[in-house]
């Protein structure tokens, strides 16, 4: 039940009327005659964005399982490539990541002719499974260090006391550790994933056309400045918002320990 008392407090109520009059000067004394002509291009650059961002997050997030077990209880020949991995992807922009997937390795595979005369090269070609790859091991790389962290936290006890009983491993870590180690990252998970919603612009760079290439494009061909980007900034605020609600609506149902 919403705390109205708490709502109506002066402070709130002052920044909402700011907020409200805010938008009622832009829906006024702004220009919003282009949004006719380039929404069903601004529909289709906001799916993109939203499919980037939960097919990286997805992929990402499975990546890191691996990557942090490895780190936390994983053999030196295993844990040493999965500490590099997390360090390189964390220690270097994301900008220049998606870069040298797309100029680097996606201007070799050009020159392999077993590629050009293959299935994939129709896909090869484009510049959106480089923008996925290079978003799912950004996402990874973080988030593996994260879930190492987790996978170390989960008490010892709790293992070794489903190792007497003869449980088998996969189902002790399918049953007890993993999930232990999900819930003890949500909160952190629900950040990451709205960082990551701030990196979708970076493959505009590449010609992805996600909704800020759109509003490039508005920008370029009216000479709006300012109203695609406020457009820009509450599509992102909402996306972001929905990205909260839905993270804390997982936490309130997970049980706590």
């Amino acid at each position: 039940m919403m705390n109205w008392r708490a709502l109506m407090q002066p402070h709130r109520i002052v920044l909402m009327a700011l907020f409200a009059a805010f938008v009622i000067w832009c829906a006024l004394s702004l220009r919003w005659d282009w949004i006719p002509t380039y929404a069903p291009l601004a529909l289709e650059g906001l799916w993109r964005t939203i499919w980037l961002l939960v097919v990286t997050t997805v992929l990402g997030f499975l990546l890191a399982i691996p990557l942090g077990l490895a780190q936390a209880i994983g053999p030196w020949y295993l844990s040493v490539p999965a500490r590099v991995f997390c360090t390189i992807i964390r220690g270097t922009p994301i900008l220049l990541q998606i870069w040298l997937l797309y100029y680097g390795l996606g201007s070799l595979f050009p020159q392999v002719p077993w590629i050009r005369g293959s299935e994939l090269w129709p896909y090869l070609r484009q510049a959106w499974p480089y923008a996925v790859l290079a978003l799912t091991l950004s996402y990874a790389g973080y988030e593996g260090e994260i879930m190492r962290g987790a996978f170390a936290s989960v008490k010892k006890g709790q293992l070794e006391a489903a190792q007497s009983f003869g449980m088998p491993r996969f189902t002790m870590f399918r049953r007890i550790w993993l999930p232990q180690a999900i819930r003890s990252v949500l909160p952190t998970l629900g950040g990451e994933t709205i960082l990551q919603l701030k990196a979708t612009p970076l493959v505009a760079t590449i010609t992805v056309v996600e909704i800020y290439a759109v509003s490039s494009r508005v920008r370029a061909d009216t000479f709006v400045v300012y109203e695609p980007l406020l457009l820009l900034a509450l599509i992102y605020l909402i996306i972001a918002g929905l990205i909260s609600l839905l993270f804390r609506h997982i936490e309130l149902q997970v049980p706590a320990r």
